[in-house]
């Protein structure tokens, strides 16, 4: 398994969001593709939002991947250098090589959004290929693994309760005692 762009992960894991939550508890398909639609369409045109999710969202059930050895390659690098090299590693031409509309959100968005369209493939490539790579273990346990917990400051005593001179600082009359 590859590691790829702390971005990229996050992005997928975002997609991933973006589509459960449109299909919604239980799941309405019928909802879900019509949001899809028409995020194509918008695409299509030459408009749509300039987001990698919307976008990623708009290709992820129309792309077809040629190239995933390239895609892993390129995830590793959530800027890259040429985004023509990720746009010849994918196409949304349909499984048939029959879907006029798909196609033509594929030409606008590289067109137009070169590299957010980078990106985006990037990112639908991800998500329908989860097995492919692995993320940095974000969790509270594997960050805190190496902490001896020595980051607790203590005062003089070593006791680590706020002095007199400390809580004064948030003290409506200013520190003064009656």
């Amino acid at each position: 398994m590859k590691k790829v762009h702390p971005e990229f992960a996050f992005q997928s894991r975002e997609l991933e969001g973006q589509i459960e939550g449109t299909l919604g508890d239980p799941p309405n398909r019928k909802n879900y593709d019509m949001m899809v639609q028409a995020l194509v369409s918008e695409y299509a045109d030459g408009h749509g939002l300039d987001d990698v999710n919307m976008m990623a969202f708009a290709l992820v059930d129309r792309i077809r991947f040629t190239d995933p050895k390239g895609l892993i390659r390129e995830a590793m690098d959530y800027e890259g250098d040429d985004p023509a090299n990720v746009f010849a590693m994918a196409n949304c031409d349909g499984a048939d090589g029959q879907d006029a509309e798909g196609k033509a959100m594929y030409a606008s968005i590289c067109e137009n959004h070169p590299e957010l369209a980078r990106q985006a493939i990037v990112t639908a490539f991800l998500y329908k290929n989860q097995a492919r790579w692995e993320d940095d273990d974000q969790s509270l346990d594997q960050l805190g693994k190496d902490d001896e917990g020595d980051d607790d400051e203590l005062d003089e005593n070593g006791t680590g309760i706020a002095d007199d001179g400390f809580t004064e600082l948030f003290d409506e009359r200013g520190g003064e005692r009656e």
